[in-house]
This record gives C-alpha cells, sequence and structure tokens, in this order.
C-alpha cells in the first residue's frame, strides 16, 4: 500500500514528461521553419499541462507524505526535458533561417544557453534545497520566494512569446520579418537564461497577499477572472504573453526597488539578491 502511495505523484511527472517529449518529438517531425502558429499554440498547452502537473505532483506528495528522494529527481529531470529542452527546439523548428550563416548560429547559441541555465537553474534549487533540509527559517524563506527565474515559468515566458509573434495581432501590428523576429526571439530566451541562473528573487504566489475588505476582494477577483477569461478565449497568445512577462516584470521591479533602498532598509528585504555562491 505504501509502494502505491509513492507511485501517485511520480505517476504525474511522469505524465509531465511525456506531453515535454510529446512536443520535442512533435516538433523534429516537421521542416524548419514548419513550426507553425496552429503548432506552437497546441504545445504551448501541452507545456501549460505539464506546468501544473509539476505544481500538482508535488502538493500531492506533500499532502499523502509521499515525498522522496527518488520524485525530487525524477522531478528535476522532468522539468529539464519539458521546460528546459521543448522551448529550445520549438524556437529552432520555428524559424526559418539558412544553415551556415551568423542568424542561424544565433538562434542555436540563444536556444543552447536558455537550456544550458535552466538545467543550472535546477541544479542550484535541489543543492539549497539539501543545505537547508531541517532549518525551518530557511525553508519558510525558500518557499516565500524563488533565487532565479523558476524554469517553468521561462518556459512559458519563451513559448508564450514565441506564439505572440506568430499570432495574427503580432503579424499585423508588428511588420518585424523573418529576420527581426528570429532576432528578438532569440534574445528573449538569453534574457530569460540569465534570468534563471541570476540571484535575482522571483515571488511564489503564495507571497502575494493583498490586505484590502472582503467584499473588494471578492468584487476585484470577479472582475480579475472575467477578464482573464475572456482574453483566454479571444486573446490567448496575448493574454498569456501578458500574463507570463508581467510576472517577471513584476519581480524585476520589487528587485530594483530593494537595490535602491539599500541593506539598511526594510523594505522589500525578502527581495535582496543573494550573495553566496554554491559550489
Amino acid at each position: 500500500m505504501k509502494r502505491q502511495v509513492y507511485l501517485i505523484p511520480n505517476a504525474i511527472t511522469a505524465f509531465a514528461l511525456s506531453c515535454g517529449l510529446f512536443v520535442i518529438f512533435k516538433v523534429n517531425m516537421v521542416e524548419p521553419g514548419g513550426g507553425n502558429y496552429q503548432l506552437l499554440y497546441t504545445s504551448l498547452l501541452l507545456l501549460l499541462l505539464a506546468a501544473f502537473a509539476d505544481l500538482l505532483d508535488g502538493a500531492i506528495a506533500r499532502v499523502i507524505h509521499a515525498e522522496s528522494e527518488f520524485g525530487s529527481m525524477f522531478d528535476s529531470l522532468s522539468d529539464a526535458v519539458s521546460f528546459g529542452v521543448a522551448p529550445s527546439v520549438l524556437l529552432l523548428k520555428s524559424l526559418s533561417l539558412e544553415q551556415g550563416t551568423s542568424l542561424s548560429f544565433f538562434a542555436v547559441t540563444g536556444g543552447m544557453i536558455y537550456s544550458i541555465c535552466g538545467v543550472l537553474r535546477l541544479v542550484r534549487f535541489n543543492v539549497k534545497t539539501v543545505q537547508v533540509k531541517g532549518n525551518v527559517e530557511e525553508m519558510a524563506a525558500q518557499k516565500k520566494n524563488f533565487t532565479g527565474l523558476p524554469i517553468p515559468a521561462g518556459a512559458i515566458a519563451a513559448v508564450s512569446a514565441n506564439l505572440f509573434f506568430s499570432s495574427p495581432f503580432a503579424l499585423e501590428w508588428f511588420k518585424l520579418g523573418e529576420n527581426g523576429t528570429a532576432i528578438i526571439l532569440t534574445a528573449v530566451m538569453m534574457v530569460l537564461g540569465f534570468f534563471m541562473v541570476s540571484r535575482w528573487k522571483f515571488p511564489s504566489l503564495k507571497a502575494l497577499h493583498f490586505r484590502v475588505p472582503s467584499f473588494q476582494l471578492v468584487l476585484m477577483t470577479v472582475v480579475l477572472a472575467i477578464f482573464i477569461l475572456y482574453g483566454i478565449l479571444h486573446f490567448f497568445p496575448v493574454m498569456l504573453f501578458v500574463l507570463s512577462w508581467g510576472y517577471i516584470v513584476l519581480a524585476w521591479i520589487l528587485s530594483t526597488i530593494r537595490l535602491i533602498a539599500g541593506k539598511k532598509s526594510k523594505t522589500l528585504e525578502d527581495f535582496e539578491p543573494e550573495d553566496e555562491d554554491i559550489e
């Protein structure tokens, strides 16, 4: 019975890994530049499903007390494939670049930087988790925010940017051309890679508290839900792009305010970038 309990979160992790592998295998069946809007749309939905499963497996493991070293390692390897490799493969397959050109080399470099930084982010997270194990204060601080951009958020931001610039809305309003789009998307991958390995703090959803009266909170939640649902139904690429990059910009603003305030100030002290290195 106990063994069956441990299998539940691992089965969910396996499902998340299957989503990432399906995206990689599917896009590799098309020609370079054949990653059209519909393929990107479907791939993004699968990666969103994988991200949800990634949240679910850890939550279930904690609830049923089925956390294990095997599950933690399996989860990291799954994330490396689904959120570290799949976005880079999608980027390269969606661009119509001639092999051997400087632009194709630039795009490959951007994809490699993103994937390597994503794996490094996962390794650092695992090492940090082992180091703070048993330290209640450090464990609570780690749950409050993340050091570096979480790789699922990075993957969603990368693929949502790819989908956004392939959408009819972007093609109508931003006439960038293939080369311009390739340069922007490659730069996006590099920026996301930097954020993943940076020491900047990114808020956990549990750390965002708004002190407002209950009635106003309910009203705000309903209005926000209506706008989000309407946006998802009619402007999915734009909505997801705004939400994913809004999270990154929010973290950047909070960390910048903290840097301006200085270490002696208590303003947003939870967003003080870490100084020490993990070797």
